[in-house]
């Protein structure tokens, strides 16, 4: 065998070797994110949770099992986890419905500046959801959300501006918030832009447009 075919055997199997590692890696068992996440893996332990919420990755969908792993991380202060949990909670995905819980470990994930608690909380104060009805502490919440980028928060609470509910009634920062959840793609948004503007005059939308689009350039850089 001449050295330049010896050389080619030798690449190919150093390709082989690194396809079959990928290929191993790729295909993880469940088993095996289990002992992971037993060890204290938190990346297995989420996996875990979002492959059984979504039925993803090999499994079937088990809501119970996934709020077992989402507990998991809830309690080593994992705020996404909580904000998920939280939500299971408030549904009765796979645990007794239960909002008060959901309430409660929105607070936790909120505490952490997680912008998906914070507006779940706003929504529950708004909705009278576990809680009483509180506008008040909805604008509250949907603000905390709103300025880390939750478009979602942002339609809510320019809502509650053009409303005067919560917050006194203000025609220009109702519109802000409205356009810049609608300049983030937020299609409900973008349908009632129009009605809130209708308070406004030309040039107050002009100033409000401008001001919205430097707020959401900014917006592209908030942590997350």
């Amino acid at each position: 065998m001449s050295v330049f075919a010896i050389r080619r055997l030798a690449w190919a199997l150093v390709a082989a070797a690194a396809f079959g590692l990928a290929a191993a890696e790729e295909k993880l068992t469940v088993d095996g994110l289990k002992v992971r996440a037993a060890a204290g893996d938190k990346a297995a332990t989420r996996q875990l949770a979002d492959m059984y919420y979504a039925g993803q990755g090999g499994v079937e969908q088990d809501f119970r099992e996934a709020a077992r792993w989402y507990e998991k991380l809830a309690k080593l202060g994992d705020a996404r986890a909580q904000t998920s949990l939280g939500l299971m909670y408030a549904r009765g995905y796979g645990v007794e419905k239960d909002l008060r819980k959901a309430h409660r470990y929105w607070g936790f994930a909120a505490a952490q500046n997680d912008p998906g608690a914070q507006f779940n909380l706003g929504l529950t104060y708004s909705r009278g959801d576990g809680v009483a009805q509180d506008f008040e502490r909805a604008a509250q919440w949907y603000t905390k959300a709103a300025s880390r980028g939750h478009v979602q928060a942002q339609h809510n609470l320019g809502m509650l501006y053009h409303l005067g509910k919560g917050v006194d009634r203000d025609p220009a920062r109702a519109y802000f918030w409205v356009k810049v959840a609608a300049l983030q793609g937020d299609k409900v948004a973008g349908d009632t832009l129009g009605t809130v503007a209708a308070d406004l005059t030309a040039e107050q939308i002009q100033e409000a447009d401008a001001r919205a689009a430097a707020w959401t350039n900014r917006a592209r850089n908030l942590p997350r």
